[in-house]
């Protein structure tokens, strides 16, 4: 399947999700048969995932609308980007659903362009210190703890956020056990 399709996908499946932590709508969203354990198709499910759970929380956003301009966001978004251009699509795509959030640019003065580099300043940082290799779903989870954190203090939203044990290491053939944050003990 190629990469738009798979894109558009999951904005149709998505949609169908009613949870509000984005960790359990990526979840299921990440053990349809055409998400791949590795690849650009989370640069759009990682975001839509926080969008989804947001309106689910009782935010007023245009949903349709937003996954639409995330979407679009996301495809732009190249694989490998972590380490090719040493910044993670999962953290990138969450930091593109805030943007549609806030109706962010490059020219916003309101706020919130510094405040979103904060999110994936802090998100990148502690990537950074797990070191590699990449895994999609670790990145992800690693976002969604901060974007969390980030929606309950600014949009006045409750999202629901628990501890994580991996459910993908034994797909995963860089794993790196132990130094994953996630990975299940045991």
């Amino acid at each position: 399947m190629r990469l738009e399709d798979k894109g558009k996908q999951i904005i149709k499946d998505i949609k169908a999700e009613t949870d509000t932590s984005p960790i359990r709508i990526f979840k299921n969203m990440a053990h349809k048969d055409y998400i791949a354990i590795h690849g650009p198709e989370h640069h759009v499910l990682d975001g839509a995932s926080l969008l989804v759970a947001c309106k689910n929380a009782g935010m007023e956003i245009n949903l349709d609308e937003s996954l639409n301009k995330l979407l679009s966001e996301g495809l732009r978004m190249p694989g490998a980007m972590c380490g090719l251009w040493g910044v993670c699509g999962a953290i990138t795509s969450i930091g593109a659903s805030l943007a549609i959030i806030d109706s962010t640019g490059p020219l916003s003065d309101d706020g919130s362009w510094g405040e979103h580099m904060s999110f994936t300043a802090d998100a990148v940082k502690e990537l950074s210190e797990i070191n590699g290799p990449r895994c999609c779903k670790r990145d992800a989870m690693l976002a969604f703890k901060h974007a969390v954190e980030y929606v309950n203090h600014h949009y006045g939203v409750t999202l629901e956020y628990e501890e994580q044990e991996c459910e993908f290491s034994h797909l995963n053939q860089q794993c790196i056990g132990q130094r994953c944050p996630f990975y299940k003990k045991g």
